[in-house]
C-alpha cells in the first residue's frame, strides 16, 4: 500500500477514513462511514457546505435561491437518504400539485401529474401508450430504483429489470415515435429526458425519460423549504449525530495534504483526480483521465420577481418545475445544437419557480425563480437574452416584473464549484448503460484511495448513491 496519508498537516489524529467534498456524494460516504463505526473526517473546500446543494442570496435581493440544484425526484426518492430519516435533522419536503408542466404555444400545458391516472386521461390518444410506458415501472418502483441506482450486480428482480434495461437502452427518439403520436405526449417525454444533455436520438438517452417519469407519479418532484441548502443542513447534522468530523475552507491540492487514515472518497471527477493523485499515478492512467470527455454546460439565471411569472396557462402556476421549448422537434434540435458545439437560438430550458409553494424563499410577496439551459462545454456565449425571451413567449409580461437578476456561465458554475469542469454540473455525458457497466468503478490504482462523486454510477443526480456504493467497496476491501 502506498503510504499518501503519510504527511499530517491537517491534524495530529488519525482517522478510519477521510472524505473530500461535502456535496451529497460525499456525504453519503461520510454518513455511510460513520455509521458503519468508523472514525470519519469530512474536508470542504468553500467555506459552505453541499456541493451543488447549495443556497445562496444571488440577487443580493434578501432571498434564497439555489445555485444549481432546485428540484430533487431522486432525492426524495433516493434509497439511501430515505433510510437516514432526514426529517428528524431538519429536512421538510414540499411538493407542489402538479410535477412538472410544459407549456405550450397555443396557451396550453402539457402535464405530468401525480397521479398516472389522470395523466393518462390528459394524454388522450397516446394515453393508452403511455400507461403501457410507465406503469410497470411504477408498480415495480419499490423493485427497481435500487437496481437502477447501482453499479453492475447480479440483480434482485431481473426480470423487471431487464424489461427495463430493454426499453431505458433505446434512443429516446425511437421510444417518442414508436409508442407515441400526438404533439402533447412527444413533447412531455422528449423535455424530461432533455435532463440528460444528451441527444435524442443516442441510444440510452430514453432511460432519463423513464426514469424521471415515473418518479413523478410515486414521489413526485419536490423541493425541499428553505432551499437545497438544508438537504445539506440535514446531512450535516446527522453526520456530526454519528460522530463525523467536518472542517470547512480545506482545499485539497494533493493526497500528501491529508492526515493519515486507512481510507479516502473523493467527490470530485476526472480531471481534479489527476492533479489530487499527482505522481501517485501512472503517467498513462494520468492521461487517460485528462483525457475524460466533460458534457455540456449549463448557463444560468435567477430573478426576483414582483409576482408570480404570467404563464398563459394557469396549469403552470401548480408545478414548481416548468419545461420551456415547444414541441419535440425544437427541444431535440435545440439539443442536438449544443453537442455538436452551436448556441441554439431557441433553448430548451429548465425552469424552477419555489417560491409559489415556499413562502420562506422571497419577502414581502416576492417571487424567485430559478433556470438554466445547456451550452458548449466552457462556453461564455450569453444566452440570458435567449433565455428570457423563450420564458416571455410562454409568459407575456415576464420581463415587466423582474426586480433584480443573476446570470452565470459555464466559467462562473465552474468557479463556484470546481467539481463543474466547463459548466458540466453532470461530471461527463455518456449512455446510462455503459455507466452502469463500468467494469471497475469507484476504484483507483492506489490503495484505500476511491472516487465517489457522480462521475461513478449511477450517475448525475441529489441522491447520493455513488457515495453509498462507493463506500460499501472501500469498507468490503480495506476493513
Amino acid at each position: 500500500m502506498v503510504n499518501v496519508m503519510g504527511k499530517n498537516n491537517l491534524s495530529g489524529r488519525k482517522y478510519d477514513a477521510v472524505v473530500v467534498g461535502s456535496g451529497p456524494n460525499g456525504f453519503a460516504a461520510a454518513i455511510k462511514l460513520a455509521k458503519s463505526g468508523y472514525s470519519v473526517l469530512m474536508l470542504e473546500a468553500k467555506n459552505t457546505i453541499g456541493g451543488g446543494m447549495r443556497s445562496s442570496d444571488l440577487t443580493n435581493s434578501g432571498c434564497i435561491h439555489d445555485v444549481c440544484s432546485a428540484v430533487h425526484p431522486l432525492g426524495i426518492a433516493s434509497p439511501f437518504f430515505t433510510s437516514l430519516g432526514l426529517a428528524s435533522y431538519g429536512l421538510e419536503w414540499i411538493n407542489p400539485p402538479i410535477p412538472l408542466a410544459h407549456p405550450l404555444d397555443d396557451g396550453t400545458a402539457v402535464l405530468l401529474e401525480r397521479s398516472l391516472d389522470t395523466t393518462v386521461k390528459n394524454l388522450g390518444a397516446d394515453g393508452r401508450s403511455y400507461n403501457k410506458l410507465i406503469r410497470p415501472l411504477v408498480k415495480n418502483w419499490d423493485k427497481l430504483l435500487p437496481e437502477i441506482l447501482s453499479p453492475l450486480h447480479f440483480p434482485k428482480h431481473p426480470l423487471a429489470l431487464g424489461k427495463f434495461g430493454f426499453m431505458a437502452g433505446q434512443s429516446a427518439g425511437y421510444v417518442i415515435f414508436k409508442n407515441f403520436k400526438t404533439k402533447q405526449a412527444r413533447t412531455l417525454f422528449a423535455g424530461i429526458v432533455a435532463h440528460s444533455k444528451m441527444p435524442l436520438d443516442k441510444p440510452g438517452s430514453a432511460a432519463f425519460g423513464l426514469l424521471l417519469g415515473a418518479s413523478g407519479h410515486v414521489s413526485g418532484w419536490p423541493i425541499a423549504k428553505g432551499g437545497s441548502q438544508n438537504i445539506a443542513a440535514a446531512l450535516q447534522k446527522c453526520f456530526r449525530s454519528l460522530g463525523g468530523e467536518l472542517q470547512t475552507g480545506m482545499e485539497i491540492h494533493s493526497l500528501d495534504e491529508l492526515p493519515k487514515s486507512k481510507v479516502v472518497l473523493l467527490d470530485i471527477t476526472q480531471r481534479q483526480l489527476a492533479n489530487v493523485a499527482g505522481t501517485y499515478l501512472a503517467g498513462n492512467y494520468r492521461q487517460k483521465l485528462a483525457q475524460h470527455r466533460y458534457g455540456p454546460g449549463v448557463f444560468k439565471m435567477d430573478w426576483v420577481l414582483d409576482g408570480p411569472i404570467p404563464w398563459k396557462s394557469d396549469d403552470c402556476l401548480q408545478a414548481a418545475t416548468i419545461h420551456i421549448g415547444g414541441t419535440f422537434a425544437e427541444i431535440a434540435g435545440a439539443e442536438d445544437d449544443v453537442w455538436h458545439g452551436q448556441h441554439p437560438e431557441n433553448p430548451f430550458v429548465i425552469l424552477a419557480q419555489p417560491s409559489l409553494f415556499d413562502t420562506t424563499r422571497a419577502p414581502g410577496g416576492k417571487h424567485t425563480v430559478g433556470a438554466y439551459c445547456h451550452v458548449p462545454n466552457g462556453s461564455t456565449f450569453d444566452m440570458s437574452e435567449r433565455i428570457e425571451t423563450q420564458i416571455e413567449r410562454f409568459a407575456p409580461g415576464f420581463r415587466n416584473r423582474i426586480l433584480s437578476k443573476s446570470k452565470m456561465n459555464t466559467m462562473a458554475m465552474e468557479a463556484d464549484n470546481p467539481n463543474y469542469i466547463g459548466g458540466d454540473i453532470a461530471a461527463g455525458v455518456r449512455n446510462p448503460l455503459k455507466l452502469f457497466l463500468t467494469p471497475k468503478p469507484y476504484k483507483t490504482p492506489i490503495k484505500g484511495v476511491y472516487v465517489c462523486s457522480s462521475s461513478m454510477p449511477p450517475g448525475a443526480g441529489v441522491h447520493g448513491m455513488c457515495g453509498y456504493h462507493a463506500t460499501k467497496k472501500a469498507i468490503r476491501e480495506m476493513f
